[in-house]
């Protein structure tokens, strides 16, 4: 690997914005091309989010040096880029920690830095949270700004269009900076699109609208009318920002951002205008200056560490397959004879394995774009019309169309499949991205079928299960990475809903695991087997609905019965809970313990620490059962007395 420190003499000397805005405009340029460096070397080092960071090094290097952050509020939608916005706010001496435990977060964050004003890592997010900080501000008579930096990818969801419909409560002191970065706005921009944008976002300019606004004002209202449609759509016809100006912002773009020439003047003329909000269109490229993310952006969006002079990232040797290909793959098999089936993503088809399912039948897979709520009620109305569609999310993402799951989907009791990814602790990619609540969230909801997949077997037949399961809504949820190593079936299996299995027989103690914990488990069962405790492990499958006549079996001829999951309070463990109330065991001195995700949120860490840090692995199983067994006694003194 050759991943030196890159020679960086005048960001050596730029802690922090402050000591950027002391240097000439003509030395941005050095800042921008070491920094670009900086962070190439950084994630080389650690891995992380790349070709989005390397798009924006110039616009950040800008947005720095021309407003008074952190006085001005500068929030970053998503936050994957922010990497050079990191080492420009005092936490390059940090960098290299990115999405490590006790590191630097591969996101912003508030706790981390008063230059990160509010926290992101989901999309869409940004302009919301700046009109607010533009209202509040105005309120209170600060003079201070609030910059909402959005990509297009982004600026396609609806709740960056609310916030938008919302802006003129914030008058001049909201700017949004549309990061294009996918040219799909707007043609390649060159010196006439520079010029125009340097003009509509001058003083000069904006003077002579102000003055032909107020003296169209003394003219009929009709006249008046006409006079603004005439200047609005004769700007937007050169400059494609009518949609905008009808969401009450002053367009002005697209410009280049790779351009500190055309970047710099404009947003001088837009901090310093007096009219507002603003919203600037900006053209960048995504891995600008790196040869290997320009060429192939997509697999430079997230990256292993990787070798910075060839760009060869860091692989592990293979393994199991991934289980989110499981998905793709089987549900792409079962298609073949089956034309209702369908798959739907928000924007994550190589993500979730639609882009798998995608290749095999482009037809039936739809990539709705970010737009999660629209996901799931398109999916209901497929369902009901007959059609049996799969909708594919992250669990963290599905939180935000949870209304629709509930009044579209589960009231009206159509069966739609769930396909939820990234269930449980998600290692570098932290709090904002675990899939810590579905199983809660999802089995509170009456007529839901909520599974958990134990290995990339169990979830292929869990696939399968909900293909022909037609009785209403019905989710599988499984985790990020790969699968255990077990061969997947060459013929599938439907699974009785609401049925677990017994994986191997004790009398003393019962494990009952739901999803992939069931591995931990059995090593639980082994050392306790080992202690002289004999012990039943089940996997439960289902979360809803319950197995209850195995649970009562379980739960009548064991001292000690435990529950674990990898989700939060109020899945498995509580309905164990709520059945053992019910019955009446709990009085006849069932020891029930409930295993679960801690609650608070974890930071990223490598897995292994996540699981021991949460309390989720097998000697943690065993702690629990010996601390119900011998009250007064830890596990640690129970096994020394062993």
């Amino acid at each position: 690997m050759t991943n030196m420190k890159p020679d960086t003499p005048l960001l050596d000397t730029v802690a922090t914005p402050d000591k950027l805005r002391t240097l000439k405009a003509s030395q941005l340029r050095q800042v921008a091309d070491e920094l670009r460096a900086e962070v190439i070397s950084a994630v080389g080092t650690t891995g992380g989010h790349l070709g989005s960071g390397l798009g924006v090094v110039e616009l950040t290097v800008a947005l720095h040096y021309v407003f008074d952050t952190p006085n001005d509020r500068l929030v970053w939608d998503v936050g994957h880029q922010c990497y050079p916005h990191k080492i420009l706010t005092g936490r390059r001496d940090r960098i290299r920690t990115l999405r490590q435990g006790g590191g630097l977060s591969g996101f912003t964050k508030r706790t981390e830095s008063e230059y990160d004003p509010f926290g992101a890592a989901h999309s869409s997010t940004s302009i919301s949270a700046a009109l607010g900080f533009a209202v509040a501000n105005k309120l209170s008579d600060n003079p201070g700004k609030a910059i909402a930096v959005i990509g297009d990818g982004s600026i396609s969801a609806g709740m960056a269009y609310e916030a938008m419909n919302n802006a003129e409560q914030a008058g001049n002191r909201l700017v949004v900076i549309l990061n294009d970065n996918d040219m799909s706005i707007a043609p390649p921009v060159g010196g006439l699109s520079a010029y125009l944008a340097r003009l509509v976002s001058s003083g000069e300019y904006l003077g002579l609208r102000g003055l032909a606004s107020k003296v169209t004002k003394k003219l009929s209202k009709r006249m008046h009318k006409a006079a603004g449609k005439a200047e609005e759509y004769a700007r937007g016809m050169a400059t494609g920002g009518t949609l905008f100006e009808e969401l009450g912002f002053y367009y002005v773009g697209p410009i280049d951002g790779h351009n500190l020439d055309h970047l710099i003047p404009v947003l001088e003329n837009v901090r310093d205008a007096k009219e507002g909000p603003v919203l600037i269109h900006v053209v960048t490229q995504k891995g600008k200056g790196y040869a290997p993310a320009e060429n192939a952006a997509d697999k430079y969006h997230g990256v292993q560490k990787f070798d910075v002079v060839t760009g060869a990232q860091v692989k592990g040797p293979p393994g199991p397959p991934k289980y989110q290909d499981v998905f793709g793959d089987t549900l792409a098999k079962l298609a073949e004879t089956d034309e209702r089936l369908c798959a739907i993503t928000a924007a994550m088809p190589g993500g979730t394995g639609v882009d798998r399912f995608a290749k095999a039948h482009p037809d039936r897979a739809f990539d709705v774009g970010i737009a999660e709520q629209h996901a799931v009620t398109f999916a209901a109305g497929l369902a009901a019309q007959g059609m049996r569609p799969f909708c594919a999310i992250y669990s963290t993402f599905l939180q935000r169309a949870y209304d629709q799951v509930v009044h579209d989907v589960a009231i009206q009791n159509l069966p739609v499949r769930f396909a939820i990814d990234r269930a449980g602790l998600v290692g570098a990619d932290g709090a904002t991205h675990a899939g810590s609540f579905d199983v809660t969230y999802l089995s509170t909801l009456p007529n839901f079928v909520v599974m958990a997949a134990a290995d990339e077997a169990e979830l292929a037949n869990m696939v399968y299960t909900a293909a022909v399961h037609d009785d209403g809504p019905i989710a599988v949820r499984y985790p990020r990475g790969s699968g255990t190593g077990v061969p997947i079936p060459e013929v599938l299996e439907k699974l009785p809903i609401g049925k677990g299995r017994i994986v191997r027989e004790g009398k003393k103690v019962a494990i009952l695991s739901l999803g992939t914990r069931l591995t931990e488990a059995e090593k639980a069962a082994d050392m306790l087997e080992a202690k002289g405790l004999s012990t039943t492990v089940t996997d439960l499958r289902f979360a809803k609905p319950l197995d209850e006549e195995l649970i009562r079996k379980l739960l009548a001829t064991h001292e000690v019965a435990v529950t674990i999951e990898e989700a939060a309070i109020g899945g498995l463990g509580a309905h164990v809970l709520t059945l053992a109330s019910d019955e009446g065991l709990i009085d006849a001195g069932l020891k029930l313990r409930t295993m679960r995700l801690p609650d608070r949120f974890q930071d990223q860490d490598k897995p292994d620490r996540q699981y021991d840090e949460a309390g989720l692995n097998a000697p943690d199983i065993v702690d629990t059962v010996l601390k119900a067994l011998r009250w007064n006694e830890s596990a640690k003194e129970a096994d020394t007395r062993a």
